[in-house]
């Protein structure tokens, strides 16, 4: 295939024909609702906050170690303890397996037909959940377009009642064709003499594996088209230290065809190193090497038939420059609308690459590298024999569906994001059909709750997103698209990927989140032990037996620890463009695998339905435990009165951070003065320290402020918010009798005129209300710098290299892709740029950034 790039473009060629699904028709217009009185937005929100005074997060407080007026916390804890047994009462084991035998048996990739109409049914889901009527015209938009802007913007502040819809955005996407790919083996004359079956073999005994193998041919997201000839080199995992001690070595790769397996690093990156040293084609493969115990060499049958891993099976995956940008690779740092300005691609490669089973790569070994025992080392050995390749795959605009709900809260413009990702390289039972199933009983359980007259404190949107695949396109653009409604509103971002792919539960998060989510870990029943919790989970182990590989071995205790802990996020999943580019503090979750668990078939037809009920979670449990942690979690973070964001943990963890740096740097020649820095994070944890008392003493305020509201009258208003608070609150008549409702009287007195808190505080002088507004005010003051932290890491200028990502925090590690990096302009500059006037720019520029984050702070 001519790989040759026109003048125009060279990803894709822009089409004059209509490929694109069709728009559904009658898009309706956007909703104008008339804005309401100032004053009527004032007597809510006042009469709420007294309201929500009673249902403030006791655990706000538990992290300091203090207490709570008695009579207050034992009304929110009777209070609380209902809505949460209400909700994990809700996830149910029969209702995940159905959910995920709905969706886990059919092919659904990005942009596809069906990819359309599970968004379609998952609108249907949000719709009957939440009681939200079905319109004549489906609320499918355009993104950018007048209705697409108004139905995210109108949550925090017109919308009344919960409200779904599906935005369009139109990412350049790829796919392959099955028919024009190609890996054979040549002769000396250039013949070919073996030709790879570049297809998984879908064995009947899985039926929907037998149905699909054709579905989706194996290829890779943004990877080139074209043909590539040379010898072959192994590379071992393609790491950037990979491929160095290659060089090292001596060995040449230019014009060379790399062989290298998954894991260690993003399969991208595995490509952008072979491209970076001249190769001109990659082939990367499933070793069973990496499946731990569970292999045929210990006797274990390949699935179908058994647990070990089915020779055939292909891993599928996107090969974008993941570290350098997120999302559409033709619109970086704006939303891919359909009429959208497009660049020339700088994140995808130049250079083709394909993905091989392990019965191929086995004969390419015997082939070419002198057998697996000794081919498999990285010695540098090329290959003989000329080996062919060729990438037949098509890049167009291709319209892709997130499908969105909102259920306004009473305080409407703080928000609480939760998602996961729709799309699947084939079937995805577990990658993300698990999460997506996780996702769908927090729905249905915050649906039950909300049937059942609950509103939640702030406004909660939940994402089913598409494209994750490709790199994490949906939320990607919906992020760049909304960036500064996101970061004016959005507390948290909870996501769920593959919520079930193994034995061992794990989470990484935001360290400011890592109490929050401990505590709701513990509140959540072990999966399948009545004596344990989710948090035991962190120890579990799969079934099986067996020797490993050394270096794997070596690989995973690396990445395991003798305690349970919450990482920081590096990047591979939706939650990269709310931490990582606008600052929004994101938590991650759910069960992956060990040594000693069946080998996930990632991203290939065998990740189906069948295996996941045998292997993955019999029985569902572990699907239901993450529900229940993950509504645990947005429950939390939704009806707290002070925010459960703990700022002085994160504080703490950044000293850590520098000595990380620290460690590892090889040339102490290099390293920048860091005492500077060091006095920043002090006075940073300084700062933390007095926002707890601050936090504590802003709710003891609140108290005590609302219990001195003089005695009032009690007019209509008042019994009817009364009447209000019994009916959808559920709270005793004693309980809504000993609230003050004297607020409420004064409050339903007010005239626009006199709406300013300035006006309320010269009137009501220092009386009981005046205490109260200001009490209020205080809290809402500690709730937007809990809000503000995540974003004080936040560099307009970015990351060196890679100025898409703006965290100097934490990054996808630069040649890791997945795995994060902490404060990764300074440690790349050292490790990697080493050079001392960069490094000791970089560690003046985070200095300075934490200074001010700390002057922000301040109380």
């Amino acid at each position: 295939m001519n790989t040759e790039k026109s003048e125009k473009g060279g990803f894709y060629q822009p089409s004059t024909s209509k490929e694109l699904l069709p728009h559904p028709p009658g898009l309706v217009q956007a909703r104008r609702h008339s804005t309401g009185p100032i004053f009527r937005k004032f007597l809510v929100l006042g009469s709420f906050s007294l309201v929500f005074f009673l249902l403030y997060n006791t655990h706000s407080i538990s992290f300091l170690g203090l207490k709570k007026d008695k009579k207050y916390s034992e009304s929110y804890d009777s209070y609380i303890k209902r809505i949460e047994e209400g909700y994990l009462a809700v996830p149910s084991a029969e209702s995940a397996l159905a959910a995920s035998r709905d969706y886990a048996t059919h092919p659904h990739l990005a942009g596809a037909v069906e990819d359309f109409q599970d968004a379609k049914d998952i609108l249907a889901l949000f719709q009957s959940e939440f009681g939200i009527s079905t319109p004549t015209t489906e609320p499918i938009y355009p993104a950018g377009s007048p209705e697409s802007r108004e139905a995210t913007l109108s949550t925090t502040s017109k919308l009344s009642k919960p409200a779904a819809w599906v935005d369009i955005y139109y990412p350049v996407m790829n796919t392959g064709n099955a028919d024009g790919m190609v890996v054979e083996l040549l002769s000396e004359s250039d013949q070919p003499i073996w030709k790879a079956d570049l297809l998984e073999d879908g064995d009947p005994r899985d039926e929907t594996a037998a149905k699909y193998k054709h579905s989706v041919p194996p290829f890779h997201g943004f990877s080139a088209a074209g043909e590539a000839i040379g010898q072959l080199v192994y590379a071992n995992y393609g790491t950037h230290d990979d491929y160095n001690k290659l060089i090292g070595a001596g060995v040449d790769l230019k014009g060379k065809i790399i062989l290298a397996r998954y894991g260690a690093n993003f399969r991208g990156l595995k490509v952008q190193g072979a491209a970076e040293h001249g190769a001109v084609g990659v082939l990367i493969y499933s070793d069973p090497r990496d499946d731990g115990s569970v292999t045929v060499e210990n006797g274990y049958e390949p699935y179908p038939a058994g647990p070990a891993r089915n020779p055939t099976s292909i891993q599928r995956g996107s090969v974008m420059y993941l570290s350098i940008y997120a999302g559409d690779p033709t619109t970086p740092g704006y939303p891919a609308y359909e009429n959208a300005t497009r660049v020339e691609p700088t994140n995808i490669p130049n250079i083709p690459s394909l993905p091989l089973s392990w019965a191929n790569a086995k004969l390419l070994f015997e082939e070419e590298l002198g057998g697996v025992p000794e081919g498999t080392k990285l010695n540098g050995r090329v290959g003989s024999r000329k080996v062919r390749m060729v990438n037949d795959v098509d890049a167009k605009v291709t319209p892709i569906w997130n499908t969105m709900v909102a259920i306004p809260g009473h305080i409407k413009d703080e928000v609480v994001l939760l998602g996961c990702h729709r799309d699947a390289w084939v079937m995805g039972a577990a990658d993300p059909t698990s999460g997506t199933v996780s996702l769908h009983e927090v729905v249905r359980g915050l649906g039950a709750l909300y049937k059942r007259g609950w509103k939640p404190l702030r406004t909660i949107v939940i994402a089913s997103w598409d494209a994750e695949e490709y790199g994490l396109v949906g939320s990607t653009e919906w992020g760049e698209d909304f960036a500064d409604w996101i970061q004016e509103h959005v507390v948290s971002y909870v996501n769920v990927d593959v919520s079930v792919s193994g034995s061992r539960w794990s989470t990484s998060a935001s360290p400011s989140l890592a109490h929050l989510i401990q505590r709701s870990a513990r509140d959540v029943p072990h999966p399948t032990d009545a004596q344990k919790t989710l948090w035991d989970a962190h120890f579990d182990i799969g079934p099986y037996e067996g020797p490993v590989d050394a270096e794997f071995a070596r690989m995973w205790d690396k990445m395991t620890s003798d305690e349970p802990r919450i990482g920081p996020l590096g990047s591979g999943s939706d939650y990269t463009v709310f931490l990582q580019r606008l600052g929004v503090a994101s938590s991650d979750q759910g069960f992956g695998n060990t040594p000693t668990d069946a080998p996930y078939h990632y991203h290939s037809i065998y990740d189906s339905q069948m295996w996941q009920e045998v292997y993955a979670d019999p029985g569902f449990y572990k699907h239901v435990a993450v529900a229940q942690n993950l509504g645990l979690l947005t429950l939390r973070l939704t009806d707290s009165l002070i925010l459960p964001l703990n700022t002085t943990q994160y504080a703490l963890e950044l000293d850590s951070y520098v000595d990380t740096v620290i460690k590892s740097t090889y040339r102490e020649e290099i390293l920048p003065d860091l005492f500077p820095l060091r006095r920043a994070i002090a006075k940073l944890q300084d700062a933390s320290f007095k926002l707890d008392e601050e936090k504590a003493a802003a709710e003891k305020a609140f108290h005590k402020a609302l219990k001195k509201i003089s005695r009032a009258h009690n007019p209509r208003a008042i019994r009817r918010i009364i009447q209000w608070i019994k009916e959808h609150l559920g709270i005793s008549a004693p309980e809504v009798q000993d609230l003050r409702f004297g607020a409420f009287k004064w409050m339903s007195s007010m005239t626009e005129s006199s709406f300013s808190e300035a006006h309320i505080c010269e009137s009501r002088g220092k009386g009981p209300l005046s205490d109260f507004i200001r009490a209020a005010k205080r809290v809402r003051a500690a709730n937007q710098k809990l809000m503000a932290f995540e974003r004080g890491f936040i560099s307009e200028d970015g990351i060196k290299d890679r100025e898409w990502y703006r965290h100097l925090g934490v990054a996808p590690g630069k040649h890791l892709g997945y795995a994060p990096t902490t404060l990764p302009g300074l440690t790349e500059a050292i490790v990697y740029d080493e050079n001392h006037e960069l490094a000791e720019r970089e560690a003046a520029r985070l200095t300075a950034l934490i200074e001010n984050l700390a002057d922000f702070l301040e109380v």
